[in-house]
């Protein structure tokens, strides 16, 4: 992972993606996801952590994801409760801010977790 000053390395190619929510007809919601675009990424893991819920294993781990800076409002932008896609791989996205002064890179705060 590179520092404030330095260019990260955008070598993965992640999938931003929406959730779509619709009436299931029984008074509840179904989620879909609908992709937006793609990003190119540097995905750093930073912690994780593994719990047993009843009887089955959850594992998480936080991840420090930097993409190509894109302003407020912006659709390319990543947002809290949407999502990234590589593959199998599903990166919830927790929160964004801007990694360095003048908005080149978005540093992003996701968790990628199995046995939800």
């Amino acid at each position: 992972m590179s520092g404030a000053g330095t260019r990260p390395a955008l070598r993965r190619l992640l999938v931003l993606e929406a959730p779509e929510r619709s009436a299931d007809g029984g008074g509840g919601v179904v989620v879909s996801w609908e992709a937006l675009g793609a990003l190119w990424a540097d995905v750093q893991p930073v912690s994780g952590r593994e719990t047993i819920i009843g009887a089955r294993e959850h594992a998480r781990v936080s991840h420090r994801i930097m993409v190509r800076g894109a302003p407020e409002g912006s659709p390319a932008r990543p947002r809290p409760e949407q999502r990234l896609r590589e593959g199998a791989r599903v990166f919830a996205v927790h929160a964004v801010s801007e990694h360095d002064p003048m908005g080149r890179y978005l540093t992003i705060w996701a968790e990628e977790g199995t046995g939800a």
